[in-house]
């Protein structure tokens, strides 16, 4: 212990770092202190006293001393946060005394130095958050949502994937939440193919044609994947707006199920239909082709659309759509000879564009079951029918 004399030479010293040893003192001790109520307001009116300092080093000695604790007098760490630069970017980042309602006032002025701070305190309420990204800054922005924790909100995130959409750092950001809304998902999402087919270097290694077939693909990958999601946590509101906005049509539907995104599918058609998806799960699982087909009348589907989609429900329904290319393959295969064969190869016009999606995917599918029957076929075959050995290259010593 530091005797009260030696105290009161310390704090009035002509050095300034003594002067700063007695305010980091004065700090610990009014912390730790336990004890009578008149010790501890002599030690308030010390730390009161140090705030008047000239030296910046004494008020940075106190402000350190104070810092991290929860206990430090609010009056005190107010009056730090408007002292220099130094010391009150070290409150605005580290003290949790200050509350939203001393810190949101100040986001206003604030310079980017101290934005900065703020953004790196250990916890941020969601209003707060809000307030430092309508300063507009891109780096403080970006470094909030790379924050997993804290809850920024969905009308928030919303917001920004819609201002920020052609911003590519921030695009990546947003995706990289999970909280992220699925219909700003789904925008962001159809930006990046946007972005992908002007860019030169795709353009000029995919023919167009091509590509604009596979960036279709993946557009309708994406918009079923996050359906599926949304349906596997029960929320509707992102597929009763793509049904509303009337992008749920034949080809969603029928890649839906084809992807293997089978929740996605069922709940499209609850949607449609206006009818509890419990009843609709049940009728997909087990129900009769007319139950089938009297569930697809409801959601409003022209008789060729729903006999199509009636059959992709049966032959679905003794494969795993979700997991195996070479099931997708041979769903695809048989439905798409059982409308060769029903039509004598002259293909209505009502599915002339489901006709055309279903051999798109055929050739997919087949290609992707072909790599996996071969990596299969590699891995086991052996004697005359194993494919040859590569020979182990030799190993240089290092330069």
């Amino acid at each position: 212990m530091v005797a009260y004399q030696e105290f009161v030479s310390l704090s009035q010293s002509l050095d300034s770092e003594e002067r700063g040893s007695a305010a980091h003192l004065s700090a610990i001790a009014y912390l730790n202190h336990v004890g009578p109520a008149d010790e501890q307001a002599a030690l308030y009116a010390a730390l009161i006293g140090f705030l008047d300092d000239p030296s910046v080093k004494v008020r940075a000695a106190l402000a350190y001393g104070l810092l991290h604790s929860s206990e430090a007098p609010r009056p005190i760490m107010l009056a730090l946060l408007h002292d220099s630069a130094v010391i009150a970017r070290a409150i605005l980042q580290y003290s949790p005394v200050l509350i939203d309602a001393d810190l949101i006032g100040l986001i206003r002025t604030l310079d980017l130095p101290m934005l900065v701070a703020v953004a790196q305190r250990t916890t941020m309420s969601p209003r707060l958050a809000a307030a430092i990204m309508a300063r507009g800054h891109d780096a403080v922005t970006l470094r909030l949502l790379r924050r997993r924790d804290i809850a920024l909100g969905d009308a928030l995130l919303s917001e920004l994937a819609t201002k920020r959409v052609d911003h590519a750092e921030m695009r990546g950001a947003l995706l990289a939440r999970a909280d992220l809304p699925a219909a700003a998902r789904l925008v962001l999402v159809h930006k990046v193919g946007e972005v992908l087919r002007g860019a030169r270097i795709v353009k000029g290694a995919v023919a167009e044609e091509r590509l604009n077939r596979i960036l279709r693909d993946c557009g309708d990958t994406a918009l079923s994947a996050i359906g599926e999601r949304e349906a596997l946590r029960e929320d509707g509101g992102y597929i009763s707006e793509l049904v509303a906005s009337d992008r749920v049509n034949t080809r969603i539907l029928l890649h839906a199920v084809v992807t293997g995104h089978v929740m996605f599918f069922a709940a499209c058609l609850a949607e449609l239909a206006q009818t509890p998806r419990e009843k609709v799960f049940g009728l997909l699982e087990h129900g009769s082709r007319a139950a089938l087909n009297a569930l697809l009348v409801r959601c409003g589907l022209g008789e060729g659309v729903r006999n199509l989609l009636a059959r992709l429900v049966l032959h679905a329904r003794a494969s795993d759509l979700a997991d195996d290319a070479a099931a997708r393959h041979y769903v695809v295969t048989a439905l798409t000879e059982e409308l060769i064969a029903e039509h004598d190869g002259v293909i209505p016009e009502e599915l002339e564009e489901a006709f055309a999606y279903l051999s798109e995917q055929n050739i997919l599918l087949a290609r992707k079951a072909a790599r996996g029957v071969m990596t299969a076929f590699a891995g086991e075959a052996g004697g005359a029918m194993a494919l040859p050995g590569v020979e182990p290259r030799l190993a240089l010593p290092a330069a």
